[in-house]
């Protein structure tokens, strides 16, 4: 059975859930959205990445886990110039193995204007 996970996190007026549970595991999504307002936060990639990242902490730790629980992250950017930004990010919060295996794929456009970056992920718990 799958469980909705109430992040806390602004609601979409889009069908989507930022995390649902089926037993052990939990997937998630993230955007560089302030998660009380929803609005797009301002600034560069590496202000929208970390904003992602924290937003998948929000998620993960509702479900009951932490960032250490996530075996997978897709991240998708809009302009390939932009991962080194993320990646100096992405660092300060996986610091230590084993890390998530990761896919990052830059695409045409994200749906959400000024959007610059978007991240799913998939975790176990314990």
């Amino acid at each position: 059975m799958i469980e909705r996970i109430d992040t806390g996190i602004a609601p979409s007026a889009a069908p989507i859930n930022d995390a649902v549970r089926a037993g052990k595991h939990v997937w998630l999504v993230a955007i560089a959205e302030d998660p009380i307002t929803g609005e797009i936060v301002q600034g560069g990639i590496e202000v929208q990445a970390r904003r992602c990242i924290e937003n998948l902490e929000i998620a993960i730790m509702a479900a009951g886990g932490t960032l250490a629980n996530l075996a997978m992250v897709q991240i998708f950017l809009i302009d390939s110039a932009d991962a080194a930004g993320m990646n100096a990010v992405y660092r300060e919060y996986f610091t230590r193995q084993p890390y998530p295996v990761r896919a990052t794929v830059v695409v045409k456009e994200l749906l959400a204007g000024g959007l610059r970056i978007e991240m799913t992920a998939m975790a176990v718990l314990d």
